[in-house]
């Protein structure tokens, strides 16, 4: 695939979506690597996608079961072939997972199941409405030391943090969909305080993006 960045795409198999997954799956792994359980354990991803995140980083943790959801069925064969492809047998098949459906989320698993769950590049093209189902979703789904990772460029207190974050905001708000454009991480932590979670970490990532942590409040 050339190196070159693709025009604006959002759907998950477009070309721009792969480019961008490349960029970003490195720094990203070593995130995981630091956070993730040595132990056996399951973690989940949220709009999967592709599949090429979860491909990419299932090799690394042998010691872990993966579960690749999303609300889109139509990528469930993309994922499966990925994960045939790279030989991944500790990735489970993908689940139908709405967050705005709290029905699917017991599609996943049983509750308190999930020692970590991750979720990557969604906010800048959802509304930031789903940011409450994403966080009752997980205080449901995550054991009591389990974290959520949201990972992705966003807005802290209202205030872009690099002229090139607001260049990228003023691209998807151009676009004319109403809910694209770079949400601000203290919606997040609103969202995540309704439903006993709050944000333990906010790490600065390559290319003027960050990971988020949440976890249960202490």
């Amino acid at each position: 695939m050339s190196q070159d960045k693709p025009p604006l795409d959002p759907h998950p198999l477009s070309e721009y979506v792969a480019w961008a997954g490349n960029r970003n799956r490195e720094p990203l792994l070593g995130v995981l690597k630091e956070k993730l359980p040595k132990d056996p354990a399951n973690v989940l991803e949220l709009a999967s996608g592709s599949g090429m995140h979860i491909n990419y980083f299932a090799p690394h943790f042998e010691h872990l079961h993966f579960h690749p959801s999303d609300k889109d069925q139509e990528v469930f064969d993309n994922i499966k072939k990925l994960s045939i492809d790279h030989k991944n047998d500790n990735i489970a098949d993908p689940v139908h997972l709405d967050l705005t459906n709290p029905e699917t989320w017991f599609n996943a698993g049983k509750p308190h199941s999930f020692a970590a769950i991750f979720c990557i590049n969604i906010f800048q093209v959802a509304p930031i409405s789903i940011a409450d189902g994403m966080m009752k979703c997980a205080s449901h789904l995550l054991d009591n030391d389990g974290f959520l990772l949201i990972y992705g460029p966003f807005q802290v207190e209202g205030t872009f943090t690099t002229d090139s974050n607001k260049e990228f905001h003023q691209t998807l708000s151009s676009a004319g969909v109403s809910e694209w454009g770079l949400k601000d991480v203290a919606d997040l932590k609103k969202a995540a305080a309704n439903h006993g979670l709050e944000l333990k970490e906010q790490i600065n990532m390559p290319a003027n993006n960050f990971s988020l942590i949440f976890g249960r409040k202490d």
